[in-house]
């Protein structure tokens, strides 16, 4: 790797508040000693997938029977929800088997997560939203995955979904039998089975893509660091205030949700710490721009701008850029106000501080940055159009030529 390119990557891991920042030329170097597993094969999980999904999603696509198991499971919902019937016995069968939580899962840290995601919520939403979702247009494999799949066609919908994997995790009851969660993980695990079916023949995504299967289990690794790993490391870098508990409690809810995801556990990191340093090998070094990922931000954007935010759009990219770095801000092309950014840098830290109840003066723009953070959790809690779930159907095709 040229010094160079070097210095970019450290400085980018800097500006995203990231630890450290790995070669993106050195092998697989991360220690399976520092997974939840407590160990493991080694094996670079660049090249592994989901070996109890994807056989029965490619079997599914081939007999013409994914319209009849999206109705089939068009109301399974909750987690408490009965498995649909009219399931064919294999899924059926493959549901049984991963639909709950691994025996690992702690119930006191989960209740904890829950509790922390309600009291931190405003902040959250907006990591999630303005950080991480935006963070993924410039992840390569993610966002030509995404444009490329069939629901790259209505972006506004993808982005829907997109919205409901955060807010699902987020929810009080999240992994109850109340709560949506784990049915909302296991739908995504057979769409990702079906999209490692379906992408590799699509002649776009072969002609930009350097992988041969999409989604590997690094890939989800990568996801998870764009979201908690960096949500994480942005609320410390803000000084919000959180417990050692409180942290290990939101790290835990991760674990839970990579392993229903089918991330094999000596993958899934045991500590914050080991979390830093699986990101600085496998998120930073890959960030950079692609045509798809700056037609998915502006999609992103836009969908965000819909809702009345009580800002204007220049504050909102500038807001992208405090909260991703200008490089990232730059590599989407968004336009600079600096009006806003000089309005963001200046009370947003002030603002954090007056809500936390660690400083007693209330910046004069308060109003407008509470309105602002409304907003966006409000686009959350309407999960970009449903107020009750967006459904997650498995994909019979590929986004149409054209």
């Amino acid at each position: 790797m040229h010094n160079l390119d070097r210095r970019k990557v450290l400085s980018l891991g800097v500006a995203l508040g990231l630890v450290g920042a790995a070669d993106p030329a050195k092998a697989w170097a991360w220690a399976s000693k520092d997974s939840v597993a407590g160990s493991g094969t080694g094996v670079d999980p660049e090249y592994v997938w989901d070996s109890a999904t994807d056989p029965l999603m490619v079997s599914l696509l081939q007999n013409g029977q994914v319209p009849a198991v999206n109705a089939a499971m068009a109301g399974w919902v909750n987690n408490g929800d009965a498995l649909p019937s009219g399931l064919p016995a294999e899924l059926a069968a493959h549901l049984r088997t991963v639909n709950r939580l691994p025996p690992w899962a702690d119930p006191v840290k989960l209740a904890r997560a829950a509790d922390f995601n309600r009291r931190k919520d405003t902040y959250l939403f907006m990591l999630y939203g303005l950080g991480s979702g935006i963070m993924s247009t410039v992840i390569p494999r993610e966002a030509r995955s995404v444009y490329w799949s069939v629901g790259g066609a209505d972006m506004k919908d993808r982005a829907a979904k997109t919205f409901t994997f955060g807010y699902d995790l987020s929810q009080l009851d999240a992994f109850k039998p109340t709560g949506q969660f784990v049915v909302t993980a296991n739908k995504t695990r057979l769409v990702h089975g079906a999209v490692r079916h379906l992408l590799p023949q699509s002649p776009h995504w072969r002609g930009v893509t350097d992988q041969s299967v999409p989604i590997s289990a690094a890939d989800i690794l990568v996801t998870f660091h764009s979201l908690g790993t960096f949500v994480r490391r942005r609320l410390l870098d803000w000084k919000v205030p959180m417990s050692a508990a409180d942290q290990e409690a939101f790290l835990h809810s991760w674990q839970v949700a990579l392993h229903l995801l089918g991330v094999p556990d000596e993958y899934i990191p045991k500590t914050w710490a080991a979390a830093e340093a699986q990101s600085a090998q496998v998120l930073t070094p890959i960030l950079a721009p692609t045509p798809e990922g700056l037609d998915l931000a502006e999609v992103l954007l836009g969908l965000t701008a819909e809702i009345d935010l009580g800002v204007t759009r220049g504050f909102l990219n500038e807001f992208v850029r405090y909260v991703l770095s200008n490089e990232v801000g730059d590599w989407l092309k968004l336009p600079r106000d600096y009006a806003a950014a000089a309005l963001v840098r200046t009370v947003w830290p002030a603002f954090i501080l007056f809500r936390e109840g660690l400083s007693p003066v209330m910046p004069g723009t308060f109003y407008m940055f509470d309105q602002f953070v409304r907003g966006l959790a409000m686009l959350f809690l309407n999960k970009g159009s449903s107020s009750t779930t967006t459904p997650i159907t498995i994909p019979t095709g590929n986004r149409p030529a054209g």
